[in-house]
């Protein structure tokens, strides 16, 4: 096979329809655009996103509420399943906890522990946030708490 030899597939090339050469090309005269009317005229035409008048979709929708652009978002992990996913006096960490699949990604701003479950064990905890109530179960149980930033 040589450079030369390279063609398209048969039916991928399409010819371009020239419009506007004379009745006897069947595309003359209106230039397949009909007669009068917007979009006979040059430059008429709707946006696409025109729905005749009628009162379009982006202003039908309800909106309601609030979104707060500075929230933060952070991955959320129970004492429970720390007790379940680690022994007694492990470090763990958000990068552990991603390479046991704890969880599946690290959020924007972290990893926050949460408060459900029960905790036995004695853990040394390093995230970016902590719930009051996993503070002090993971604090009773004889562990260590940090928040990294």
């Amino acid at each position: 096979m040589r450079l030369n030899e390279l063609s398209p597939n048969p039916g991928a090339k399409k010819r371009r329809k020239r419009v506007g050469r004379g009745p006897g090309s069947g595309h003359g005269k209106t230039s397949c655009r009909g007669h009068k009317g917007q979009n006979a005229r040059s430059g008429g035409g709707v946006p696409a996103w025109f729905e005749g008048g009628q009162t379009p979709l982006h202003r039908r929708v309800p909106k309601r509420g609030f979104k707060n652009p500075n929230a933060k978002v952070f991955t959320e992990v129970n004492v429970g399943v720390l007790e379940l996913c680690f022994e007694n006096g492990e470090k763990v960490t958000p990068e552990t906890l991603l390479e046991r699949r704890v969880i599946s990604k690290i959020e924007k701003d972290g990893v926050k522990i949460l408060g459900d479950g029960e905790l036995t064990k004695s853990l040394e905890v390093y995230a970016h946030a902590f719930s009051k109530s996993a503070r002090e179960k993971i604090e009773k149980a004889g562990g260590r708490v940090e928040v990294i930033d």
